[in-house]
């Protein structure tokens, strides 16, 4: 194989895919590093190579033009005049899970709000959370203050990415998705005003940041979030003989949408796994009722079941399982995902449980939806999947082992789309697939056209265009531009 010079400086890391050509100029840089209050990253840097990192390994040959560590708003806002001046793509980092990568970009500017990471709790209960806080610094504190922030369990997730997505969680049938406690949030948009946007400043550009995706509109740098009073929870697991599988899912999508909203579960369904846990907002006793019933309705006992009332922390803690995920290193992973929605129950489930088991590679999460959800209107914030059943992640490991990323979204296509019209064109934004078919109708549904029409608005330039954003891309609005 013949590797020109461009493709080895590129993988040997010895400069970004824009300095090759010398653009932007060596003085520019400098320029904007004595502009910013927090450090400035390029290539040859002490620390790029780490700060350059996100969470997933696949992605650690990107090779980024700098990373902006923004210490205030005015280093956004400088950030993102440098990239629109020189005709560089841009990319917020917060928590960097992004399944595509999307949280890095090659020859680009990087903008870090690790920084951005402030969590206070007003005597109101209202939370105000810099975009750059993790999901358990912002549980530790809030349970500290007596409160709770419904929201994922994985503790390095950040804020930002999960809410502007919507934001799933084992407590949302009772209350809601983490959008739905959005009150406020400022954000740097493309002409580098920050504005504080809520339902009565800029409403259509609030509307758009709950449920809307991350990255679209431009780099939020805080919230405020509504927050409910803490109390215990009653979680519980179940775990059937893999064969259950598809007794499980029949019976489960009978029994969930009829159990009262303080029921939450979360199905887990891979070749050798049949399992059921969640949360109870009730007596545990109650709750045994509950799970009693769906065991009667799946027809074959558990082979293990646990049930147990803890403090919401340790509840929101003991469902961030890190054995479960795939390609481990040093607390950072390999592995990637995909996901539709069950807008239906399956008409048969046997052959649903085929598909997603079929890879042994491949484990699918069923997070279970309804309630609180559903009662909020499809159009009445940019999350348009209020009225499914459930989410499904499908999720394959992507370290080398495994066959790499490559082979890893052959096998997640292959369930993907596997599952026939009845799951129709669906899929969760915060989930995103590059290879994702019709994937904005997937992601925005109902709404597609008015979030493409508030993009146009805030991000007339495409200075935030990426592969799957709503802003179109600047070669195509800058038509007469050389």
């Amino acid at each position: 194989m013949t590797v020109d010079r461009r493709t080895f400086l590129r993988i040997s890391g010895a400069v970004p895919v824009a300095g090759l050509a010398g653009w932007p100029p060596p003085d520019d840089w400098e320029r904007l590093r004595r502009r910013l209050s927090g450090p400035l990253f390029r290539p040859g840097d002490a620390g790029y190579p780490e700060v350059k990192q996100v969470f997933f390994t696949m992605y650690d040959d990107r090779m980024p033009a700098a990373v902006v560590g923004a210490a205030c708003v005015e280093d956004i806002q400088a950030a993102i005049a440098f990239a629109a001046r020189h005709r560089l793509p841009v990319a917020a980092r917060s928590g960097g899970h992004s399944y595509p990568g999307y949280s890095t970009v090659d020859g680009g500017i990087v903008v870090d709000l690790s920084r951005f990471s402030g969590i206070e709790v007003r005597p109101d209960g209202r939370a105000a959370i810099g975009a750059g806080a993790r999901l358990g610094p912002i549980a530790t504190t809030l349970a500290a203050a007596g409160r709770v922030l419904p929201a994922g369990s994985c503790d390095t997730v950040g804020i930002a990415g999960l809410a502007l997505g919507g934001g799933v969680g084992v407590l949302d049938r009772k209350y809601g998705l983490t959008c739905d406690h959005l009150e406020a949030a400022r954000i740097v948009t493309a002409d580098g005003r920050l504005r504080t946007v809520s339902a009565t400043a800029e409403p259509d550009l609030f509307w758009a940041l709950r449920g809307g995706g991350g990255g679209n509109f431009g780099i939020v740098t805080g919230f405020t979030f509504r927050t409910v009073a803490v109390a215990d929870v009653a979680t519980f697991q179940l775990y059937f003989p893999p064969a259950a599988g598809a007794d499980l899912l029949a019976a489960w999508q009978e029994w969930q949408p009829a159990g009262p909203d303080e029921l939450w579960s979360g199905m887990g369904l891979a070749a050798n796994e049949a399992s059921l846990g969640g949360t109870f907002l009730g007596p545990e006793a109650r709750l045994k009722e509950l799970l009693d019933d769906l065991i009667r309705r799946v027809g074959t006992p558990p082979i293990d079941q646990r049930r147990q009332v803890m403090d919401h922390l340790s509840a929101m803690r003991s469902f961030d399982d890190h054995d479960s995920r795939p390609g481990a290193l040093e607390a950072r992973y390999a592995y990637t995902g995909t996901s539709r929605m069950l807008t239906r129950p399956a008409a048969d489930p046997g052959a649903v449980v085929e598909v997603l088991t079929r890879d042994p590679g491949v484990r699918t999460i069923v997070d279970s939806a309804g309630g609180a959800i559903a009662r909020v209107g499809a159009r009445d914030t940019a999350f348009p999947h209020r009225k499914s059943l459930a989410s499904l992640q499908f999720l394959h490991g992507a370290a080398p082992e495994d066959g790499g990323e490559a082979a890893a979204r052959r096998s997640l296509a292959a369930v993907r789309d596997g599952l026939g019209p009845e799951f129709g064109t669906t899929g969760y934004v915060n989930y995103l697939d590059p290879e994702m078919p019709d994937w904005a109708e997937a992601y925005y549904g109902v709404n597609l056209p008015r979030l493409r029409a508030v993009a146009r608005k805030y991000d007339p330039r495409g200075i935030f265009a990426f592969p799957q954003g709503l802003s179109a891309p600047r070669s195509t609005v800058h038509k007469g531009e050389s």
